[in-house]
């Protein structure tokens, strides 16, 4: 049998070892995933690195932290990211290359650069905005209504946050009285478990009909307020049918769940002013309304007092003009009379009285008739006067009992309601709901929202007995 040339194992694995160390003398920056990491009880801590391309991954190498420097390493990119090293995070780490015999090629690292995962978790935050730019998702929220008097609220933060507590002592101790019923939904509000517990309490509360849901967190460093730029908290708050307020963090700071939600402020005071004013904004169209009818009521008064004077002022200046025509007839008539008595006295003294007799008789006769044409004109005039101002006053009292009985408010205290559909629009007709559809229930002291479970109408016989 031939013999063949060979080399054992441990001299491949020594030449190996030597090409290794001569073609990499230094030290290099790598830039890679962690795949997997795993401290040990001896201070040491293993793990591997991964490059993918087209979600396969196309390298790995084993890696090791030495325990003199795992300690620094990891409480530096700590206190610089605000995150745990931790599988998934890229990094840029400052490694030496070496070779065992026994366990093969390991990169050893000395250094880790935190700016650059800072850069990078920059650039997947603006990859995340494209996508919800070009899938919609930044405008779905904005297409929702929160009601006019919004009462019914879901906060999803941690219990303890002091943001909360600020939101909630100006919310409910209002000077004004306005009542609000205010639901807390604890999640996490940093930190790699922060989107998935948020989305799980925004889940929840969505199933519950709330006028609105708000997303609460205080002040804080950019890496502690890294997980509200999370693609998919950003797609969950989208879609969710609720309108969704957050109020994350200083001004400075703009998240993808602030672009996503219906509205975005920025302390738990600004967020309590925004439903606050809501309720003052109806109360101030209330007062309005009873402004401008108490201000009607008033026009119809003065315009009914101004009908009467003026009636009265028609019979006055009727009556004056009546009774100086008849006088200036009589002063007419008297002077003709002395003036012809005058002239005839010595000529004819008798017919002079004779017709002094008659003219007087005559005289006596005109002023009775005239008397009772006055008289008969005075009182059509006061009946008349009369007769308007009555029917002034009773249109008057119509008026007032028609616009009270409008009143919005006795009309729902006889046991009526108003109910409004999914768009806050008045409900005239079954045509518009649907089962399953959620409508408001408003009475004379509040409201409710309810589920459409069956439907009853004339057009559609559901063999049913209807419970209108």
């Amino acid at each position: 049998m031939d013999e063949r040339e060979y080399i054992e194992l441990l001299e491949l694995q020594t030449r190996i070892k030597e090409g290794v160390a001569e073609a990499f003398p230094g030290r290099y920056w790598v830039k890679a995933e962690i795949a997997s990491w795993s401290p040990r009880s001896n201070g040491h801590c293993y793990l591997s690195l991964t490059q993918s391309r087209g979600g396969k991954p196309i390298a790995e190498s084993r890696a090791m932290i030495w325990k003199w420097n795992y300690l620094r390493l990891t409480r530096y990119f700590e206190e610089a990211t605000g995150e745990k090293l931790r599988p998934g995070i890229t990094v840029l780490v400052k490694v030496q290359v070496a070779f065992s015999e026994l366990y093969g090629m390991s990169l050893y690292i000395e250094d880790i650069d935190a700016a650059f995962t800072l850069g990078e978790q920059a650039l997947e935050r603006k990859r995340a905005i494209e996508r919800l730019e070009k899938s919609g998702h930044m405008e779905m929220q904005k297409e929702l209504a929160i009601p006019d008097i919004p009462q019914r609220l879901a906060v999803i933060t941690s219990k303890t946050a002091a943001g909360y507590q600020d939101f909630r002592n100006h919310l409910l101790q209002n000077p004004d009285g306005y009542a609000f019923c205010l639901d807390l939904y604890e999640a996490l509000m940093q930190g790699e478990q922060a989107p998935s517990s948020i989305m799980a309490a925004l889940l929840e509360a969505s199933e519950k009909g709330y006028d609105a849901i708000l997303i609460l967190r205080g002040g804080g460093s950019e890496t502690d307020l890294q997980c509200f730029d999370s693609y998919e908290l950003g797609v969950a708050i989208a879609e969710c049918p609720i309108p969704v307020v957050t109020a994350i963090g200083h001004d400075k700071d703009v998240h993808i769940a602030d672009m996503v939600a219906h509205a975005s402020v920025k302390t738990p005071t600004a967020l309590a002013d925004l439903f606050l004013d809501a309720m003052m904004a109806q109360d101030d169209a209330l007062d309005s309304i009873q402004t401008r009818i108490g201000q009607g009521i008033t026009q119809l008064l003065a315009s009914a007092q101004k009908r009467l004077d003026d009636v009265f002022g028609h019979v006055r200046v009727g009556l004056v003009r009546s009774y100086s025509g008849a006088a200036r007839q009589m002063d007419s008539a008297a002077a003709a009379v002395r003036l012809g008595l005058s002239r005839k006295f010595s000529e004819v003294q008798g017919a002079v009285q004779l017709a002094s007799g008659r003219i007087s008789k005559g005289l006596g006769g005109k002023f009775a008739v005239a008397q009772r044409l006055v008289d008969g004109l005075l009182h059509r005039v006061k009946f008349a006067a009369s007769s308007k101002h009555s029917a002034a006053f009773s249109d008057l009292a119509l008026k007032e009992a028609l616009i009270n009985g409008s009143d919005p408010r006795k009309i729902l205290g006889l046991g009526y309601v108003l109910v409004t559909g999914k768009d806050n629009k008045v409900l005239k007709t079954v045509d518009r709901v649907a089962v399953g559809d959620r409508i408001g229930v408003r009475f004379s002291d509040g409201s409710l929202t309810a589920k459409v479970d069956e439907i009853y109408s004339d057009k559609i016989d559901n063999a049913k007995t209807n419970i209108a």
